[in-house]
């Protein structure tokens, strides 16, 4: 008997079970996910991936043959640059009766066979890509059977995505400009991971303004980091060890324009007086940081909504152009940086 009900499907009371919710609870999640909290569908969510729940179990509408469930693949889901971009997603999703499974693709390894197996088993009807990759590998002929996707944040053209995203080189251009305006002649720049095109147009970015400016690129003045606190703090150390040291740093992001901060500070040096830092993003926690950070601002909530909003389109049957779609940045002047000393 037990052998048995091993073997069966996973039940709606399976998934309440291990949610530790009732099977109404479970059903409201699925079917009107905008009735529950983000906790609840997260628990329920989790569950069904745990205990192995059959898209057939899940209600779904056999006539249109969906699950009202897509995929958002993120690449660092503890990066809190994705949580307002998720939650645009969500909040769009929840309003059109769709349930959002989350793929964290810093343990793509493990997660590979999931996502394969949610395709293959018609679990989700669409996808989100928050970053720059595919979470398995498949021919171009092969993302022709995959299910309807939109890339949000990143733009990589050889996927022939439809994308939401910024302008991340004229942003970075400005960015660095400002710098200029206020009279910095030795900008550093603290990049992102080499693989990731937004890291790539940012650069280019700072390129353009220094050499507009008829100022020589220095490639020691350039460090990569990895989007983290630790590597933030390395590359301050390695810019300010250097036989001309920065008056400047543009950094790829807020976290690391943080750790720069920090390890500054803890050198001895004052923001802005000896050290101006601009980051990117504009992360809840800039604004609170000391002193605050200037930073590129972006709209991650409307990323998320815009994305969701499109894959949207694609599920209803119409067709979506690949190619960009532009949200406006903006350069956001705090007390990390000033005019340098002279």
């Amino acid at each position: 008997m037990d052998h048995k009900r091993e073997m069966a499907s996973a039940t709606m009371k399976d998934v309440a079970e291990s949610a530790g919710v009732s099977t109404a609870t479970v059903s409201r999640a699925l079917m009107s996910p905008e009735k529950v909290s983000a906790l609840t569908r997260q628990k329920v969510e989790q569950a069904v991936l745990a205990v192995g729940y059959s898209p057939h179990a899940l209600s779904r509408n056999l006539k249109r043959n969906e699950s009202r469930t897509i995929l958002v693949v993120v690449p660092d889901i503890c990066d809190p640059f994705f949580a307002e971009v998720i939650q645009g997603i969500e909040r769009t999703a929840a309003q059109h009766g769709y349930l959002v499974l989350l793929g964290d693709c810093a343990q793509q390894n493990q997660q590979e066979k999931t996502f394969i197996n949610l395709i293959i088993t018609k679990q989700i009807d669409g996808m989100l890509l928050l970053g720059s990759d595919l979470p398995f590998d498949a021919s171009k002929e092969e993302q022709h059977n995959l299910p309807p996707m939109v890339m949000a944040n990143e733009f990589a053209p050889e996927l022939e995505l439809p994308t939401v995203h910024i302008d991340n080189l004229t942003a970075a251009f400005e960015a660095v400009n400002y710098l200029l305006r206020l009279g910095h002649k030795h900008i550093a720049c603290i990049t992102g991971p080499e693989n990731m095109p937004l890291c790539q147009y940012r650069l280019q970015g700072y390129i353009q303004a220094l050499r507009r400016s008829g100022i020589n690129v220095d490639s020691h003045a350039i460090i990569r980091g990895d989007f983290d606190f630790e590597s933030g703090a390395q590359a301050l150390d390695q810019l300010m060890n250097l036989s001309t040291p920065p008056t400047a740093i543009f950094c790829h992001n807020d976290i690391m324009a943080i750790g720069a901060m920090y390890q500054a500070k803890k050198i001895g040096l004052r923001i802005p007086q000896d050290l101006s830092i601009v980051g990117f993003d504009d992360i809840k926690i800039s604004q609170y940081y000391d002193p605050p950070l200037t930073t590129v601002a972006q709209p991650r909530f409307q990323i998320g909504e815009q994305a969701m909003l499109l894959l949207l389109e694609q599920l209803n049957g119409n067709n979506v152009q690949s190619g960009s779609r532009l949200l406006d940045s903006e350069l956001i002047v705090r007390g990390s940086t000033a005019a340098p000393k002279r």
